[in-house]
C-alpha cells in the first residue's frame, strides 16, 4: 500500500522473471513503472550478442510488460537507458527508433560502463495505463 492506495504488481511469462527482490513492474495511480530490462529472453536465456540484438530483446521485454500492464508504446512517458559504452549509441538508437516508430517518449541514455554479466544495455520505462 502507498498512502492508502493500492500498488499492483505486474508479472508476465512473456518477459524474463525477476532474478532478485523486485517486480517486473508496478502500477500505481494510472502509471506503470517497468524495472530495468536486460537482453534476457522469457525463458531466462541471456542474449549477449551485439548491441542491436541486445537492444531488440530488452525492448521486447519492455513491450511484453507494457502489454501485461494494459499499456503500449504510445503510452510510454519516459525511458531510461543505461548503455555500457557511449560508442554503441548510434547502433542502439537505430534499433530503438525502428521499434518505437512514431512514438517519442522523453528519454535519457546514460553511459555507465560495464553492466552485470557482460550486458551492453538495460532499459526501464514509465508509462500511462488504465489499470
Amino acid at each position: 500500500m502507498l498512502s492508502g492506495m493500492e500498488v499492483k504488481l505486474i508479472n508476465t511469462p512473456n518477459a524474463p522473471q525477476p532474478a532478485g527482490h523486485y517486480s517486473q513492474a508496478t502500477v500505481h495511480n494510472g502509471l506503470v513503472f517497468i524495472a530495468g530490462q536486460l537482453s534476457i529472453d522469457p525463458s531466462g536465456e541471456k542474449k549477449l550478442g551485439p548491441i542491436e540484438q541486445q537492444t531488440e530483446q530488452a525492448l521486447n521485454n519492455v513491450h511484453a510488460i507494457l502489454k501485461a500492464a494494459g499499456s503500449d508504446w504510445d503510452r510510454v512517458l519516459k525511458m531510461n537507458i543505461s548503455i555500457a559504452d557511449i560508442n554503441l549509441w548510434d547502433a542502439f538508437n537505430k534499433v530503438y527508433a525502428r521499434v518505437l516508430g512514431d512514438n517519442r517518449p522523453a528519454r535519457a541514455v546514460i553511459p555507465c560502463g560495464p553492466l552485470h554479466h557482460g550486458f551492453l544495455i538495460e532499459i526501464e520505462a514509465i508509462a500511462a495505463t488504465d489499470m
